[in-house]
Parts: C-alpha cells; sequence; structure tokens
C-alpha cells in the first residue's frame, strides 16, 4: 500500500491540512477542516481514500488543548498522530527556501514535509490520561495554593484573637484544630467548653486529644490577651469556610487523580516515597518516561 504524509496546521475555529505522496513526494490535496464533527468527518473521509491508516502518518504543532479534540477522534478512528515542535518546523522551512520572508510562520505544508525527513514518534495510545492528569493536577496546585492563602488570614485573624491557639497545635490547623475554629471560633467561647465538649474532641482526634490537653486550652483561653471582637468573628468564619470548600474541592480532585493514575499505573509508583499524587505529576508533566533516554533529555 502507498504511504501518506500529513500536515495539519491547529488554529482555534479551523485546521489547514496538506496530505504528500511519500513515493514522489508531491502534494495530494490542500484543504481547511472547520473546528467541528463536519470537519473531522470530512478529514476522515480524505484519510480513508487515501491508504490503510498504518500508512498514513499525521503530524501537527503542540498547541495546546486546541488539538485535544481532534487528537480524540483521530485515536478512535485507530489513527497515530506525531506532536511537532514549532520551532524545529520554523527551523526546516529556513532550511529548505531561499526565498527570504517576513515570518517563518509554520504550515500544514511545512509540516507534512518535515514529517517525511524525521522517525514518526506516534503519541503513545492513552494520552488522554496524561492530558487529563495535567489539567487536575496543576488545577490542584491552584486551589492548594489559594488554600495557603487563606489558611495565612486565618492566622492573622488569630493573631488578633486568640494569638495562643496555633502554638497550641503547633502552628498547624489539624482537624481538631479546625473543628474548634468552626463551631466556637472566639476564646470566649472555648473557655466553657464541657465534658460533652471534650467527647466530640476525643472522637474526631481518634483519642489523641487528651483530657490534660482539653483543660490547657481552656487556660488558655480564658486567659488570652487576644481581643473579642465581632467584627474578626465574621471574618473568621467567612475565611474558614473558603478554607473548607478549597479542602474538599481538592479532596474530591485527588480521588479522581489517583483512579486516573491506577488506571495507568507507572513502574514508579513502586518506587518507596512515590504516591499515587507524587507519581501523577511525574505523569502529567513528562508522559511515559521511557520516552526519554537519559536524564539530561528529561
Amino acid at each position: 500500500m502507498p504511504m501518506y504524509f500529513v500536515g495539519i496546521d491547529i488554529s482555534k475555529y479551523k485546521h489547514d491540512c496538506c496530505i504528500i505522496s511519500a513515493a514522489d513526494q508531491q502534494i495530494i490535496s490542500k484543504f481547511t477542516i472547520t473546528n467541528d464533527k463536519d470537519g473531522f468527518e470530512q478529514l476522515l473521509t480524505s484519510l480513508n481514500s487515501l491508504s490503510n491508516p498504518e500508512d498514513i502518518k499525521i503530524g501537527f504543532e503542540s498547541t495546546a488543548h486546541y488539538a485535544l479534540n481532534l487528537e480524540l477522534f483521530l485515536e478512535n478512528a485507530h489513527h497515530s498522530f506525531m506532536e511537532v515542535n514549532p520551532v524545529l518546523i520554523k527551523e526546516y522551512k529556513k532550511s529548505t527556501t531561499l526565498r527570504r520572508t517576513k515570518t517563518d510562520s509554520v504550515d500544514c505544508e511545512s509540516i507534512a514535509r518535515w514529517l517525511i525527513t524525521v522517525e514518526y514518534k506516534p503519541h503513545s495510545k492513552g494520552f488522554y490520561h496524561a492530558y487529563s492528569l495535567k489539567s487536575l493536577t496543576r488545577l490542584r496546585d491552584r486551589l492548594i495554593r489559594q488554600r495557603s492563602f487563606y489558611l495565612v488570614k486565618i492566622t492573622n485573624v488569630l493573631d488578633h484573637t486568640f494569638p495562643e491557639f496555633k502554638p497550641f497545635f503547633n502552628e498547624r490547623l489539624s482537624k481538631t484544630a479546625l473543628y474548634l475554629l468552626e463551631n466556637y471560633g472566639s476564646a470566649e467561647k472555648m473557655a466553657r467548653m464541657n465534658s460533652a465538649s471534650y467527647d466530640k474532641l476525643r472522637c474526631i482526634s481518634r483519642g489523641k486529644f487528651s483530657i490534660q490537653q482539653f483543660l490547657r486550652l481552656k487556660e488558655l483561653a480564658s486567659n488570652t490577651v487576644g481581643v473579642n471582637n465581632s467584627i474578626f468573628d465574621l471574618e473568621l468564619n467567612t475565611l474558614l469556610t473558603l478554607y473548607k470548600s478549597l479542602s474538599d474541592e481538592i479532596n474530591t480532585l485527588e480521588t479522581e487523580i489517583i483512579k486516573l493514575i491506577e488506571e495507568v499505573h507507572p513502574h514508579y509508583m513502586s518506587i518507596p516515597g512515590i504516591g499515587p499524587i507524587s507519581a501523577a505529576v511525574i505523569y502529567a508533566e513528562y508522559g511515559d518516561i521511557s520516552n526519554f533516554s537519559n536524564p539530561g533529555q528529561m
């Protein structure tokens, strides 16, 4: 069967396509498809009229998310494809033309002709997992940064209302500490806690919060140098609501991230110290590590 090289110039609303025959390196056809189902079907019809999928080499630029839907469509249609670094295409175009142009813009023909000159390395199957994990792990990172911002703001309020609170909890807002802030909030209310309050705290901390700690916290609350102010109480409640909401969203993301990385299950997940979240971040940013022959490449 004859072989063909297909260059696709990706853009937001349309994709320019160029098909070149491997035998004589002549252009078979050049056309533009819309970035929708009709356009994708038009491309597939053109490809199917040429040859078997294994004899068609497709390449396009690494253009963030604009190519994702086309990539999924091609994978479902059993066509392979190769993502191309646009810098390499521009350098190739410069080296093959004597004409000086104002812009060395990448076009579909340049991509198709460049494909002929290099080893074809199709994107690995299941790339959607890598894309999904990249989206989810980066969103998780942003939410964690936002949560840290609110944590600083909560600390600032506590410095005014109950400065002894965070040092008592070793500068950490543990599950027990958050429960106290959400349900009591002010030092005045914590000073009036009773035995029922302790039972709840002991349950939340799984028995780690001792009666001695409970009594010590009540004593600190009774003798705090903090200011009892309703405005600070309102600010603390608002910040705690935002903090808790972000924590819930982060937990939801982590559940989905763990599910996805377990499906891929890269071999480095078995290395001690690399948990599922760390493995997901590595896979999201680097893909299959076997693509790199040495650490320098990585």
